[in-house]
């Protein structure tokens, strides 16, 4: 009677919800049960080909366009394949099941073990590619998993995880290891997924994050972007600026580690503007600057008519007057200030950046640290500089988790096949951005690890091998 009870006073949502995750369990058991590394990379493999597949991930990256209104066509086609590619590089050789580690030295073996259901909330700006990372992560790790898309992003979703079974059916597995919440999307789904599975992952607004973190579930939240680039004095400025034009442009900035603001070393100003312009950066006067800023910044945020447009629609949108407009690329705004009262100064999710000039290097780190203490703490900051040292001192003393040396910044930050970051969509912010991880979001944050634990003979130091040097300095 109490059981029936209970079930009565759940909502139609949440029963929904229940019986998603009641299945993923079944499935899930099913899929560990006399399993071998084997099947979990037979498993990735098959939902990354479900993707990566040319046909597919054209078709899905049109629709992702089509539904959301957010990016370009041939980029999402582009990060769909080349993140998926990383993601399948990094778990490669990586062991995710049974003994991934013997010390004879420490007497402890670690044996990797499943999470479970892993729930997954993902954004409208990749409805594509962060589900399709998700899923090949945890299939890596033993896991079933339940994406809650965004409401713009479920008919791709849904045909994603249409491309998956069919891949899942080449091999004999379960539908129900991959599941999404059934439109209509609502918070009262979404809640109960948080609430109820054995792991959540959570990429895009921070009120999702956030709720995440108050859901009693184990979770792991990612924090907002609103990426600094500094550009020095020895900066070769040419390349600056065209690996900042390329980085800003890609998708049309839904990127969360696109640039949003440019700090520029007063001494080679004009010369990196000249090119930038070049690279198709346009600075705006006043007139336009005040046009732009009245039409992109909105009482409840950002105006969703220009977010990740292309170039032209938003100059013509805003009916902006500028030169040489048919090979404009993004826009800069002058920036005026830093905070809630100068709202340039935060994400802009568009073909637009801000331009803060800096008289010196140390100065252009004050102007990023305030810029982060804004908006955007612990996920990334930029330098183009021949002084490495300069990097590393940002490392020291800026509240961020990524200092990105000479890089297109989008490209780099979630893992490059030129640096050695995992391939990622979600990039951790530690502490400064309110995070339980300081990492790009990868299949290692998604398995438990057991330790058998056995004696050793005894390591227990004396008194004068622990306090030697601190009585000689300070006696006892």
């Amino acid at each position: 009677m109490a059981v029936t009870q209970h079930i009565a006073e759940l909502s139609e949502d949440e029963l929904i919800v229940d019986a998603l995750i009641e299945r993923a369990r079944v499935a899930q058991k099913e899929f560990e049960t006399g399993a071998d590394q084997a099947r979990y990379d037979q498993a990735a493999l098959a939902a990354a080909w479900a993707l990566m597949e040319p046909t597919r991930n054209k078709e899905l990256s049109e629709l992702a366009v089509q539904t959301t209104g957010l990016g370009n066509v041939q980029d999402k086609i582009t990060k769909n394949h080349r993140k998926t590619l990383g993601v399948l590089r990094d778990i490669k050789h990586s062991r995710t099941i049974g003994v991934i580690d013997d010390d004879p030295k420490t007497g402890i073996t670690e044996i990797a073990r499943p999470i479970g259901v892993v729930g997954a909330v993902v954004p409208s700006t990749n409805p594509v590619a962060t589900p399709t990372n998700n899923v090949v992560n945890a299939l890596k790790c033993g896991n079933a998993i339940i994406l809650s898309p965004s409401p713009k992003g479920t008919e791709s979703c849904r045909t994603l995880l249409g491309y998956i079974y069919q891949e899942f059916d080449k091999i004999g597995l379960n539908h129900d290891l991959v599941q999404m919440i059934p439109s209509p999307v609502s918070k009262a789904k979404a809640q109960r997924l948080m609430k109820k599975t054995d792991l959540l992952v959570v990429t895009g607004s921070q009120n999702n994050v956030h709720r995440a973190y108050s859901s009693g579930t184990p979770a792991i939240g990612v924090g907002a972007g609103n990426v600094t680039v500094i550009v020095d004095e020895t900066a070769n400025l040419r390349s600056a600026a065209e690996k900042i034009t390329a980085s800003k442009c890609f998708d049309n900035a839904t990127s969360c580690s696109s640039e949003n603001s440019l700090i520029v070393v007063d001494e080679i100003r004009d010369a990196f503007l000249g090119e930038l312009n070049r690279a198709g950066g346009r600075l705006l006067d006043e007139a336009n600057s005040t046009k732009l800023k009245a039409a992109l910044f909105q009482d409840r945020g950002l105006n969703r008519h220009l977010i990740a447009q292309d170039i032209d629609k938003v100059i013509a949108e805003v009916e902006l007057e500028i030169e040489d407009a048919d090979t404009a690329k993004f826009l800069v705004l002058p920036g005026a200030g830093i905070g809630a009262d100068f709202p340039e100064s935060g994400e802009k999710l568009s073909l637009v950046a801000t331009l803060y000039t800096a008289s010196d290097f140390k100065n252009a780190t004050k102007i990023a640290a305030e810029v982060l203490n804004h908006q955007g703490a612990g996920h990334s900051v930029g330098l183009h500089t021949t002084k490495d040292e300069r990097a590393v001192d940002m490392g020291h003393h800026m509240p961020t988790c990524r200092v990105i040396v000479n890089q297109a910044h989008c490209f780099a930050t979630g893992g490059s096949f030129d640096n050695g970051m995992p391939f990622s969509l979600s990039m951790g912010c530690g502490s400064w951005g309110g995070n339980s991880i300081d990492d790009n979001f990868n299949h290692k944050h998604l398995m438990n690890v057991t330790k058998v634990v056995r004696p050793i003979p005894v390591n227990e130091p004396k008194l004068e091998d622990v306090f030697a040097d601190y009585w000689q300095a300070v006696g006892k």
